[in-house]
Parts: structure tokens; sequence; C-alpha cells
């Protein structure tokens, strides 16, 4: 019989197979593999992007061309823009407002084919530095409420562009998801006065069984209750709300932790896409100021999709438990 597990933080509840669970192998994911072509993310085509917002340089390089190291530019196809009014209406029983919002694209190392894993270690600070720097920026703008920093890797991820990118959304109102989360922490928060993924990162440290890697500042590790096979939490054991703030020291730290994860994850499943998303405290509003959250980043393989169980009852089905995923990440060597 197996396992149902529900979320202390948002109550959702997954079912977990622990009488016949997968292996790695058992699972047929779809592997990514390049097909190259004209890359507007590479060097020497930039004027195929809009022009850049923001960069990390070589010394005597200028805008818009060669010589840069992280290079953050507008989506050419954004899906909200950064001119206008919001303009909240009613259209009978329905809400809108105009779309505004900032959609920026962030280039993460000039090579088409070198993802996180396959970087010096002071290539992937440069570009965690680069998020932060950009998410400080667009918050200053007090219409955005929330910045969604998210990496879709591979065409089962929902990349369109092969060269390693990530993607950051400034959004006028607070995600539903995001909401939901919060408000469960803050319940969490109001009942037992701690912090709910404080708590849970105290429980990984104690129990030690889904824990991957951990340093001074970070651990990753497979929740408890994951929503998918070898989901992953990478989370500061410092409580932090914001992930722009987080202090200069800790960058090197959360860098090796992603690289050498994301490194475990692509030994366990070659070719593998995936998908991360930072879930952070909103901004210039009624939850700004709640200290009850805690950032942390997840991390999604494309191993399962989501299917009719799923969508009709909100439940998922977790073909692997993560105790064991966790001991086929961590047996995970070059």
């Amino acid at each position: 019989m197996g396992d149902l597990r529900r979320d202390p933080i948002v109550g959702r509840w997954v079912i977990v197979d622990t009488d016949h669970p997968n292996k790695p192998e058992d699972f047929e994911h779809e592997q990514y593999i390049p097909k190259g072509g004209v890359c507007p993310f590479c060097y020497g085509n930039e004027s195929m992007t809009p022009p850049e917002i923001e960069a990390f340089r070589f010394p005597n390089t200028a805008a818009n061309t060669p010589g840069w190291q992280v290079r953050v530019v507008p989506n050419k196809f954004p899906a909200l823009q950064i001119e206008g009014d919001l303009d909240r209406r009613g259209v009978g029983i329905y809400d809108m407002s105009n779309g505004v919002g900032a959609h920026e694209v962030l280039i993460e190392n000039p090579y088409h084919n070198k993802d996180i894993p396959d970087l010096l270690n002071e290539e992937i600070e440069r570009y965690l530095t680069m998020t932060c720097r950009r998410a400080q920026d667009l918050i200053r703008d007090k219409r955005f409420k929330y910045i969604m920093i998210f990496k879709n890797y591979g065409s089962a991820a929902g990349a369109s562009l092969e060269h390693p990118h990530t993607q950051m959304i400034a959004l006028p109102m607070i995600p539903k998801n995001v909401m939901e989360e919060i408000k469960g922490a803050q319940n969490y928060f109001e009942y037992r006065e701690r912090c709910v993924f404080c708590d849970i990162l105290q429980q990984e440290i104690q129990e030690k069984e889904r824990i991957i890697l951990e340093n001074k500042y970070f651990i990753s590790f497979c929740p408890f209750v994951s929503r998918f096979p070898f989901e992953i939490w990478i989370i500061p054991k410092k409580h932090s709300g914001y992930y722009c703030h987080m202090p200069p020291e800790e960058i090197p730290a959360l860098a090796s932790i992603l690289k050498e994860t994301i490194a475990k994850l692509k030994r366990v499943f070659p070719n593998l896409s995936y998908n991360f998303i930072i879930h952070t405290t909103p901004a210039n509003g009624d939850m700004s100021g709640f200290d009850g959250y805690h950032w942390h980043l997840e991390l999604m393989p494309k191993l399962t999709r989501v299917a009719g169980f799923e969508w009709g009852t909100g439940f998922y089905l977790i073909a692997t438990p993560p105790e064991l995923a966790t001991q086929y990440l961590k047996e995970a060597k070059e």
C-alpha cells in the first residue's frame, strides 16, 4: 500500500508508491538533444535581440557587442509590457487590467551548449548575482508585486531556444500558487510562531534521509511531500524572505550546491530537461512585510506528465519515493 502525504504548507496531498517504486531506468523521459542552427543568444548575434538592459562584460567592450559574460535583454515576445497603467476594471463578473509588467531574458553565459553543471563556479556566481541585481531593480517599480525567476531547460521543459537562459517576469499581482504558499506559511506562523520552512529544514537536517547535498549556507533535498519524482529543493539554512537580498558571501555557496545538484540529476538522467523556479516574498504590497516566509529554489525534472487524475483532484502520483530518489542522487558519481 502506498503513502498519502500532506504538504504542511498548502495542505496538498500526494500519493507515493512505496510498494513498487520506479527505478531511474523505468522513466522514459524525452531526451534533450540540441539541434543547432542560428542562435540569437550567441556571440556575434547581439543585434538579433532587443538592446541589452544590463550586462557583465570584459573591459573595453561596448553594449550589444561580443565580450559579455552575462547579458540581460527584454523578451522579444513579452508576456507583459512595462509601459502604461494597470487600469483595473470590471467587465460584468470578470476582473481585468492592462497587461502591465516586465519580461526579461537573462542569457547565463556565452556558450551555446553549456548548462550550469558545465560552468566554472565563478561563472555561475556572476549569473546568480545578475538575477539578484535585476530583481532588486524591478521591485523599485511600485506597480510590481512579484518577481518570478524561472529557468526552462530543454524542449520538454518549455524552452523555445537552446542557449541556456533564465527568464524574469515582474507581475502586478501575486500569482495564485505563490499566494497559497504565502497564506499557508502565514497560518503556520500564526499558530506556532515559527517559520514552516525553517521547521522543514530542521527536520530534514535531523533525519538526514532526504538530503542530497549540504554546505555552510544551503541544503538540497527531495521534499517529503514531493509533487514530482526526483523533485529537489534548495533552501538557505538562515531564515530569509527575499532571494534578491541574499548576502554576497552566500552566492558562492549557492552556485556550488546548484551546480552539483543539477550535475547529480543529469548523471542519473542523461540529457534531462528540467524547470526551476525561485520562490520569494512578494514586494510592494500587503504581504511584503510578512517575515514568516523563506525563499527557496524548486527544481522539477521532466520525467512524467500531469494527467487527468492530477488535474481533476490536485493530488500528485509519485512513482519514486523521495527517500529512494535521494539515494540514487547521492550515489551519482562522475
